[in-house]
């Protein structure tokens, strides 16, 4: 019998283009259709046979190891806090006790929203015998410029990296997803108390020796780095381009909602597609189109809102790191 493999999810970052969403909780807790991406990401790992995961946490640290240390998804979970952020190869060698020498295990991002086949990716790095396998997806060549370009020979092993490379010069459309699946090899790459990245450190070495390998996700994915591109997500789950479980969508004759255990009173209006979450007061006479209210939010009486996150309110202290957020698509109220 093969032995379990073991997960990591990355969870250290401070989430500074999300604010102000992040200034209420870490990125990896941002609920997608009411349910913290963490979760789903969990979830994921699990239902592959995974059912160990360790995560680096720095930022709201206690907020992931409060909610996962005793979890209902089938995980024992593990977790270390960072004093300092140590880069995400530097975040991974802190968590090296972890895993089992010899042995391969899986790295996730905790701010991706995917259903890649992570297994199949696991069976292309056992088959390869790299010491890296970096999942990769196609993109429309005009959005190659905002990622992390891969190049790869015939056999899919890695030949050349481009960081964010200006349109004309870009040697191909596929992109770094930030699932990896590694043999415990890696570590030996990384030195300990160091502030170290892969891109910028690991993989140049790697891929010297020719140790990098690749599968491509067919399957959605999204990095939820931005509040455009969290709401796009959203968007992404009502039109069944990602497909995750979730509670029902109710339809309306303009639009369509999910409400976790809010009241919604019969003048609110829902134009394209909005989420509710749970302990959301919603006043008469309201229009929300394209809109995601969080826990404990409240919208007044007449409130027309479009396209837009709504938060709680949040104390003085964070009101002040608010107002210095450049953001306008997330209101507190």
């Amino acid at each position: 019998m093969t032995k379990k493999i073991k997960a990591m999810v990355m969870a250290a970052g401070m989430g500074s283009r999300l604010e102000p969403i992040t200034l209420r909780f870490p990125k990896p807790l941002i609920p997608v259709m009411n349910m913290p991406l963490m979760d789903i990401i969990l979830s994921q790992l699990h239902s592959i046979g995974v059912n160990e995961v360790i995560s680096n946490t720095y930022y709201l640290a206690d907020q992931i190891i409060d909610r996962y240390t005793n979890n209902k998804l089938g995980i024992k979970f593990s977790s270390i806090k960072e004093t300092e952020l140590s880069g995400t190869a530097g975040g991974v060698k802190k968590c090296q006790f972890f895993f089992d020498e010899g042995e391969d295990f899986v790295v996730m991002s905790g701010d991706i929203l995917t259903t890649a086949d992570i297994k199949k990716g696991i069976e292309i790095h056992k088959k390869s015998g790299a010491i890296a396998t970096i999942g990769v997806k196609q993109v429309p060549h005009e959005q190659v410029s905002h990622f992390g370009v891969v190049v790869t020979d015939e056999n899919g092993f890695i030949t050349e990296f481009q960081e964010k490379p200006a349109l004309e010069e870009a040697k191909s459309n596929l992109i770094n997803t930030g699932i990896y699946i590694f043999n415990y090899k890696i570590f030996d790459y990384i030195p300990e108390n160091t502030f170290y990245d892969f891109a910028k450190n690991v993989f140049p070495k790697l891929l010297e020796e020719g140790q990098i390998n690749t599968f491509e996700v067919k399957e959605y994915w999204n990095d939820i780095g931005t509040i455009g591109q969290y709401k796009q997500s959203i968007q992404d789950v009502f039109n069944g381009v990602c497909k995750i479980s979730h509670d029902k969508i109710i339809e309306t004759n303009l639009g369509n909602y999910i409400s976790g255990t809010s009241k919604i009173p019969s003048t609110v209006r829902f134009v394209g597609n909005s989420v509710i979450g749970s302990n959301v007061k919603l006043g008469e006479y309201i229009m929300l189109d394209n809109c995601v209210v969080m826990d404990g939010a409240e919208v007044k009486t007449g409130s027309e809102l479009s396209n837009c996150v709504i938060l709680p309110a949040l104390s003085t202290d964070m009101k002040k790191a608010v107002s210095k957020s450049t953001s306008k698509d997330a209101l507190m109220v």
